[in-house]
């Protein structure tokens, strides 16, 4: 007998607290699971835990449904077994985006073994990064994992493409911060210290102003409104900057998209390297087109992030299993 066949229950249990460790917008988790014995689990999306006025098509949403995904994959591995995925199982409920099946019994191979030893390494990095560049030859394993997932990464390098892509950060970023409608709704998933939660993101999970690395970041703080300047920039501590993108921008892409970044992040991170996100010009219709006709070759981009060597990390809170596991 199987260890599925023996703990159904822990088992599944085990797949969606590896899940879970998946980042999401505003880390709203928008993610729900539902267990079948030793059949396997399935994800769904859950709109009530959407972004109606930042992501009103839900892209970025089913994007961290993929990543929690590619989470449930490599933890089925990790037990020894095959993972069999059936992806939008049901033509009728678009929400259900997957289902995980036990398959035959296989021994993860070194490489799916370091990417599940790296779920508890990722973290979200938010500010400059350490002088100290990426290792050699990390962006071709970041390529490589990126393609596995049928996405392509695309590295912003050259000068005048940065300054671009820099340009359309901060035009989506103002559209942000001077929208009070977007505005509030970020401030929804926002706290205080005073008033922890098992979702969204502190308010002073970045230490220093916002605007102070060449792509603006999220003002959770609300800095901005009392310095509109960084007292200080360290431009040269922005780190790698790329691009993920894909053929088509439908929601078969989107997961794809989802569980390629999260490859990609993991293989960051076993080498110590984390992502910032930067997705506000993504979440502008105009400002997206402007950034797939200039930097992605006609892709369609999904996600903007920084990578490189963080001065420090912190985990961001995650809801208890036994909420999201039904």
């Amino acid at each position: 007998m199987s260890v599925v066949s023996a703990c159904p229950g822990h088992a599944s249990a085990y797949l969606a607290r590896a899940a879970i460790t998946a980042p999401s917008l505003h880390n709203t988790q928008p993610w729900r699971f539902v267990a079948h014995g030793d059949r396997g689990i399935e994800l769904h999306a859950v709109a009530e835990r959407g972004l109606p006025l930042a992501d009103p098509l839900g892209r970025e949403m089913v994007l961290g449904c993929g990543a929690a995904l590619l989470n449930i994959r490599l933890a089925m591995l990790h037990l020894g077994f095959r993972p069999l995925v059936d992806t939008f199982p049901d033509p009728q409920d678009l929400a259900h985006l997957a289902t995980v099946g036990w398959g035959a019994y296989t021994r993860p191979t070194p490489e799916e073994q370091r990417l599940y030893a790296a779920l508890g390494r990722r973290h979200t990095a938010h500010g400059p990064f350490l002088p100290q560049a990426p290792p050699a030859g990390l962006l071709e394993e970041l390529r490589e994992q990126v393609r596995r997932e049928g996405a392509e990464l695309h590295v912003v390098d050259d000068s005048a493409d940065r300054r671009r892509l820099a340009e359309l950060v901060r035009a989506g970023e103002d559209a942000h911060r001077t929208d009070a409608r977007l505005a509030a709704e970020q401030a929804g998933w926002t706290w205080r210290l005073a008033r922890p939660r098992d979702d969204g993101v502190p308010a002073d999970v970045g230490v220093l102003h916002p605007d102070c690395t060449t792509l603006a970041g999220r003002d959770y703080a609300g800095l901005t409104g009392m310095f509109p300047t960084p007292p200080r920039r360290w431009p040269a501590r922005t780190g790698l900057v790329v691009l993920l993108g894909t053929d088509r921008d439908d929601l078969a892409a989107w997961l794809r998209a989802g569980q390629a970044l999260e490859r990609m992040l993991l293989q960051a991170a076993a080498h110590g390297v984390m992502a910032a996100f930067h997705t506000q010009p993504l979440e502008v219709p105009h400002l997206r087109k402007r950034i797939r006709q200039t930097l992605t070759a006609g892709q369609y981009p999904q996600m903007v992030l920084r990578l490189g060597h963080p001065p420090c990390v912190r985990s961001l809170p995650r809801r208890p299993v036994t909420d999201v596991l039904g």
